[in-house]
């Protein structure tokens, strides 16, 4: 069961990087202005990443833990699913309207669209 909802969680994480129409999150402070007081939220993932550099929130029944800060135009975060540690990436962060799109590896890898709410 512990594998079934690992991968059910990577699926709803990744997916190919498709940038049509979206424009790079550079600066800490637009990131922030984007994300504060709203929630991100994907099916089965709800999550709040405050200013302070917390993450906090759900995914598939278990709860999501982390820590995040901005380096050199990317969102660096290490998280928790559960007792799971997902780990540390630094990613980078595009935006269209509601929707925001991380890209782990620092944009080379997969990535995973989000909306704000």
């Amino acid at each position: 069961m512990r594998f079934l909802m690992m991968f059910c969680l990577s699926l709803a994480l990744s997916a190919p990087a498709k940038a049509q129409g979206f424009s790079q999150v550079s600066e800490r402070q637009k990131f922030v202005s984007l994300v504060e007081g709203r929630k991100l939220t994907r099916f089965g993932i709800k999550l709040d990443v405050t200013g302070d550099g917390r993450i906090i929130g759900r995914a598939f029944g278990r709860p999501v833990t982390g820590a995040w800060n901005w380096r050199s135009g990317y969102f660096c975060r290490d998280l928790y699913w559960g007792d799971y540690a997902i780990g540390a990436n630094c990613q980078a962060v595009k935006v269209q309207g509601e929707t925001l799109r991380f890209i782990s590896d620092r944009g080379a890898g997969q990535s995973a669209d989000l909306q704000l709410r």
